[in-house]
């Protein structure tokens, strides 16, 4: 049973964060039974992980579907994370160990070698690289109030799909922002930071906007 729900949630996961199953498509359970081979239990399951992950909502009495952020939701909640990200950077710039900054250094390194890879899975181990990076920067803010706010904007799920919908130019892009905040962190320089973090947080806002324009031209035709 394991093996089949492991399975069904990498199949279903994997068309989430790809596009294939749009933002607030069905998941009907006999259908997703069907398209898998395998019965409804598993499918059943696999379902409530990806609940518990943030790709997936359980109406009551209307079944799963994929959860989905309006262009609204996207608009408010990147334009706060720019905001929020720029000061924990600003303050990081001031506060961070050279330790830290090597391992940003580091994970810069790991995620330009995954993005080479191309394949979902590689995306996905970017994804997490990514997050490790922003949360040494957040944790270097040392600020008990920046987090808990941080927390309620950064949503990996959300970040996961942007990577998804990422072009070579757009991974490019991402990579030498981390560059360039990882040469602002050394420096020590606040401004710097500031200014490179609004960058890359406003360069991805961009790419899901335009992505999700896209997939609305799409299923209108």
């Amino acid at each position: 049973m394991t093996r089949a729900v492991d399975r069904v949630y990498s199949h279903i996961r994997d068309s989430i964060v790809s596009g294939k199953f749009a933002p607030g498509s069905r998941l009907g359970e006999v259908e997703l039974a069907e398209l898998t081979a395998t019965s409804r239990t598993p499918v059943r399951e696999a379902l409530r992980q990806l609940e518990m992950e943030g790709l997936v909502e359980v109406l009551p009495n209307k079944g799963a579907r994929v959860y989905e952020w309006t262009a609204d939701d996207l608009d408010e909640i990147y334009d706060l994370r720019m905001t929020l990200e720029a000061m924990a950077a600003a303050r990081a710039a001031k506060r961070i160990s050279e330790k830290d900054v090597d391992r940003l250094s580091e994970l810069c390194d790991l995620m330009e070698i995954a993005a080479r890879g191309g394949a979902a899975q590689q995306l996905d181990l970017m994804a997490q690289l990514n997050d490790e990076f922003h949360s040494i920067v957040r944790t270097a803010a040392a600020s008990t109030r920046l987090m808990p706010m941080l927390g309620a904007v950064v949503q990996l799920p959300l970040v996961l799909r942007t990577f998804h919908r990422f072009a070579p130019a757009d991974l490019t892009r991402s990579h030498a922002h981390h560059r360039d905040l990882v040469a602002a962190l050394r420096a020590g320089d606040e401004t710097w930071a500031d200014s490179v973090m609004r960058a890359h947080v406003r360069a991805a806002k961009h790419v899901l906007l335009q992505s999700l324009e896209a997939d609305e031209r799409r299923n209108s035709k």
